[in-house]
């Protein structure tokens, strides 16, 4: 536990679930890509093996104290696992070279049973990771799996582009791309869950800055709900992130009826909480780029404070976060600052008069 901290995680965690104590709001920066930074591991480093990615996590987690862990099962790995080829970089985060799926007729050749969690290398590291979280830290802290949603997973098959064109021109090869991604998800959203992993959606390409509300509609929004009733029904939990402006699609994702919806910086954080607070907890939503990587301390303390302004009173719960993934930018100064903030604004019980 931080020494500046009255709870563990865990208890914190207890406290915001069953309406019982809290010494401070949950706080949950998106350490993902660049926890590599606090252990002195390259991302390549870090990547490389489940206890690297466990041992950077960890790191974290004794430098700043935050309410969760997060094994990054990545937003591509479906792709990944059924052939579409990634660079390897040193110290950045992998991008893709080359789709899978150049030929959209040759889409019932792509083999699905590559992405399931006894045939998927990944998997089985970023499962290896998971375990050794919750066997080291896991009395402490809880720890969540960052993975690719269906819409997400469908582009590292076959592209974004010619994803998005597709909606228009192929309906039906991006519903059997989709569904194929929602099944196969679903099996690798189970083992986690039978591992204890908490389950962190996230749809980047679902995002209302690139797609129409009735493309999301019809694309997005039921294979999502499925995902959700999926993880529900294994005895999981879920937080559903989109990046980007999410304004227009809010009703929709609430309609997947997650156990909470983080968001970006893009939205404004005081008219997501109107519409999502008589549901479920929002989470969010501090600059994690102009605050967090280019801010100064000083800075970063001004942005939570204004976060924790327009969400602490949420109706079913607040969370503090960064808007999105912090890279490898971010100071790891910053993300002291980001802590410090946090039990400064949200020790309760919280009154804005004092601040």
């Amino acid at each position: 536990m931080h020494k500046d901290d009255q709870m563990t995680p865990l208890e914190r965690l207890n406290g915001f679930l069953t309406g019982g104590e809290m010494d401070r709001l949950l706080t949950m920066p998106f350490i993902c890509s660049m926890s590599g930074r606090a252990a002195g591991m390259t991302h390549r480093e870090k990547r490389s093996s489940g206890r690297n990615e466990a041992d950077c996590q960890i790191a974290n987690y004794k430098r700043f104290g935050h309410d969760l862990l997060i094994v990054e099962h990545g937003l591509h790995t479906v792709g990944k696992a059924m052939g579409t080829v990634m660079a390897d970089p040193e110290d950045a985060v992998p991008h893709i070279l080359e789709y899978v799926l150049q030929d959209p007729d040759k889409v019932d050749e792509l083999d699905w049973e590559a992405v399931l969690p006894q045939n998927s290398p990944d998997f089985k590291l970023h499962l290896e990771a998971l375990k050794i979280c919750a066997d080291e830290a896991g009395d402490e802290v809880p720890t969540g799996i960052l993975i690719g949603c269906p819409f997400t997973a469908a582009a590292s098959i076959l592209g974004t582009e010619k994803l998005l064109k597709a909606c228009r021109r192929n309906p039906e090869l991006v519903h059997k791309l989709v569904r194929g991604c929602t099944d196969v998800l679903k099996e690798l959203h189970n083992a986690y869950i039978a591992e204890g992993g908490m389950i962190l959606l996230c749809e980047p390409i679902a995002t209302g800055s690139i797609i129409p509300q009735k493309t999301f509609a019809e694309f997005v929004e039921p294979y999502m709900t499925e995902i959700v009733e999926n993880v529900h029904a294994h005895g999981g939990m879920c937080c559903y992130h989109i990046c980007g402006d999410t304004t227009k699609i809010l009703g929709n994702i609430l309609a997947s009826k997650p156990d909470m919806i983080s968001i970006d910086n893009r939205v404004d954080l005081s008219f997501a909480k109107s519409i999502i607070e008589p549901f479920m907890p929002v989470v969010g939503n501090v600059d994690p780029v102009d605050c967090l990587v280019l801010g100064t301390p000083e800075e970063v303390e001004e942005g939570v404070k204004e976060a924790i302004r327009k969400g602490y009173d949420a109706q079913h719960g607040y969370i503090l976060a960064s808007g999105c993934d912090l890279n490898l930018g971010v100071p790891l100064e910053n993300l002291d600052a980001f802590m410090a903030a946090a039990r400064k604004y949200g020790s309760f019980p919280i009154n804005p008069a004092t601040w």
